[in-house]
């Protein structure tokens, strides 16, 4: 039985590599098309069991963001758009640092002057459940800042929307690759 619950887990995560590799090529292309949705599916990082799916929609004053999390502890969780669409390391790290095209200080998504990639924090209630819905000015699905085939995590901890460069948010531990909704 552990044998085949084994060769499952590393087909499942041979699929995921082929699909991050696939959407990576796509995200390329997809940067010079105009792109109006988004999805995220998160997936828990080793020792964890965070889930949940994060959409985009490009609206007249920015991107609508709407998050729906499970597996949280209560409180709050830093939420931040990350570099690289990879998820295959089983920490996150492979996602890369903050998204930050145009070299900014880490900071508050209510500010102009942050990593694009800044979207400060998710709260979950005591169930583990938390719910964002909120229009960032500042993220785009389309053009060179495009967040298409970044990818999102949710982390241990509360974001201080301060500290540099990540905001002491702790560990990694849920991890999905933006794609585009046809």
């Amino acid at each position: 039985m552990r044998t085949n619950k084994s060769s499952f887990k590393t087909i499942v995560y041979t699929a995921l590599c082929l699909t991050l590799i696939v959407n990576d090529v796509k995200a390329q292309e997809m940067h010079k098309m105009d792109v109006n949705k988004a999805v995220c599916v998160l997936y828990p990082t080793q020792g964890n069991n965070v889930s949940g799916t994060i959409t985009f929609e490009t609206t007249g004053i920015g991107v609508r963001v709407v998050a729906n999390i499970h597996g949280l502890t209560q409180g709050k969780h830093g939420f931040h758009i990350h570099e690289c669409g990879d998820c295959s390391a089983a920490d996150g790290s492979s996602a890369g640092g903050h998204f930050n095209p145009m070299g900014k200080s880490h900071g508050s998504p209510m500010e102009m002057m942050r990593h694009t990639g800044d979207m400060g924090n998710i709260e979950a209630d005591a169930n583990g459940d938390a719910h964002l819905d909120y229009t960032d000015n500042m993220i785009s699905l389309s053009g060179e800042y495009s967040i298409i085939g970044r990818s999102m995590i949710i982390h241990k901890a509360e974001d201080d929307l301060k500290t540099q460069p990540t905001g002491n948010a702790g560990a990694r531990i849920a991890c999905g690759v933006i794609g585009v909704v046809e």
